[in-house]
């Protein structure tokens, strides 16, 4: 099944996931530690701010960028398996 598909089912297709949603379903990480490793490039997503002018605006990460993450991720992973790591 695609990943965008599954990810559309599970937050109700909302094109804009809410990033404290997305920092506790599936990094394990407080909102203010995920948003860090955004900006550090350790994790690498586009946060999406609902208005740009204000720094307690919402935040968000596109479901499709999302569901390409994570897709690469998988992907990424099966490329050590082959290679014998």
């Amino acid at each position: 099944m695609n990943t965008a598909i599954m990810m559309m089912a599970m937050y109700n297709a909302q094109a804009i996931i809410d990033s404290e949603k997305v920092a506790q379903d599936w990094f394990e990480l407080s909102v203010g530690k995920f948003h860090e490793k955004i900006r550090a490039g350790q994790i690498k997503l586009p946060l999406v701010l609902i208005e740009e002018e204000s720094q307690k605006c919402a935040k968000g990460i596109h479901l499709i960028d999302f569901a390409d993450y994570i897709d690469a991720r998988h992907a990424a992973e099966k490329e050590l398996k082959l290679m014998g790591h």
